[in-house]
């Protein structure tokens, strides 16, 4: 590629709106203001120039898991990257934890590296009834202790632990994540509507998967959903993969959440860009059939087989969402949550140069992280 590229002519999405014939300025590794005169002009009419997506939770992909080898780790981010994702949090599963300790030591060596944007554990301090996808033998209550650990453990690269605050321990534990700036997800959680305020007063600040492995919303017994739903200070995660969630429950939630506290994630595990098959993840076998990931011991959904560009179109094309609503939902919010707006999240000058483009019917074209092609761009 050129020192600096334009490219011209498609349907921009900015912060303030959509620009129509509008040009994208690469210079390096960031977006810029303005191009010299023998900058390269790539012609994207008839296309969509959106930031690149951001997935805050994320356990695999590419026949790979994040609880593997670098090499694997690193097939998984690729995978990912291929559709659309320039910016990924590495989740792990419950496992035993000595294995979490070591796990995040390497993963963390990949953040610094820039392959990976931070770690989040999904595990082990979650509640035996909610565990989905978790060996139940290998839960444990969040003792502030065992949380500290794995804080330290990923050498200031954990960017969130997901718990059941209900659980002895759990409050104080949310206190502590906070007071060391990682964020506190409610998940795989059996908390009332009480005990689910109190965590989001203690600092909670994102409900891990939104309606998945928690009570449904009751009209004597709000739960979870409905603290978490009518809170301005939580972001919530919704999975929009067609199985997870029916489209009413995705309305419901961005019409009361609103687009600004939404965040599009995949909860992705290994099949994810690969297809049918068994799989493991963690300790647990799964069994993916016609793109469902399901446990092989009692047929509980096991993450996803999804990709955040199937979740762009899925939202656009079936839940007739606003273009603008669903790329804040796949970038703005994720990047501000993760403390990286100022770097990522939107094309804005100064930016890292991190952009998807699409056709009209929203199938991705191109990829670019940091003014580099990953894919593309695919013109006719």
């Amino acid at each position: 590629m050129a020192p600096s590229t334009v490219l011209a002519g498609a349907r921009v999405v900015l912060p303030t709106g959509i620009v129509t014939d509008g040009r994208v300025i690469v210079e390096g590794t960031r977006i810029a203001t303005a191009s010299p005169a023998d900058a390269e002009v790539i012609d994207v009419r008839g296309h969509w120039l959106v930031p690149g997506f951001v997935d805050v939770h994320n356990h695999g992909g590419g026949g790979a898991s994040f609880s593997g080898t670098a090499d694997e780790i690193l097939t998984a981010v690729r995978t990912h990257r291929l559709h659309g994702t320039t910016t990924l949090v590495a989740s792990t599963v419950t496992d035993d934890m000595d294995f979490l300790v070591k796990q995040a030591g390497l993963l963390s060596e990949l953040a610094e590296q820039g392959d990976l944007a931070g770690i989040h554990f999904e595990g082990p301090f979650i509640s035996p009834c909610r565990k989905g996808a978790h060996s139940e033998e290998l839960l444990r209550d969040p003792d502030p202790e065992e949380v500290r650990r794995l804080i330290d453990a990923g050498r200031g690269r954990t960017r969130m632990v997901t718990l059941a605050a209900e659980l002895p321990g759990g409050i104080d534990s949310v206190r502590l994540l906070t007071e060391h700036g990682v964020i506190a997800a409610v998940g795989h959680t059996d908390a009332t509507y009480e005990q689910t305020v109190q965590a989001i007063d203690a600092g909670a600040t994102v409900a891990t998967h939104l309606f998945n492995a928690m009570p449904p919303l009751g009209h004597r017994s709000p739960g979870p959903v409905a603290a978490l739903l009518a809170d301005e200070r939580v972001t919530v995660e919704l999975i929009n993969d067609g199985t997870h969630l029916h489209p009413a429950a995705l309305e419901l939630a961005f019409r009361h959440a609103g687009a600004g506290r939404v965040a599009f994630i995949t909860d992705a595990m290994d099949a994810a860009g690969i297809g049918d098959g068994r799989y493991m993840l963690g300790p647990l076998e799964v069994e993916v059939s016609d793109g469902v990931a399901r446990l092989v011991q009692g047929g509980s959904i096991a993450g996803s087989t999804l990709t955040l560009d199937r979740a762009f179109k899925r939202a656009v094309t079936v839940d007739r969402l606003p273009v603008p609503d669903v790329v804040a939902a796949l970038s703005a919010n994720p990047a501000r949550l993760l403390g990286l707006a100022d770097r990522v999240g939107s094309l804005e000058p100064g930016k890292d140069a991190d952009l998807v483009l699409l056709d009209e019917d929203f199938d991705v074209k191109g990829v670019m992280r940091r003014g580099a092609w990953v894919v593309g761009p695919q013109l006719p």
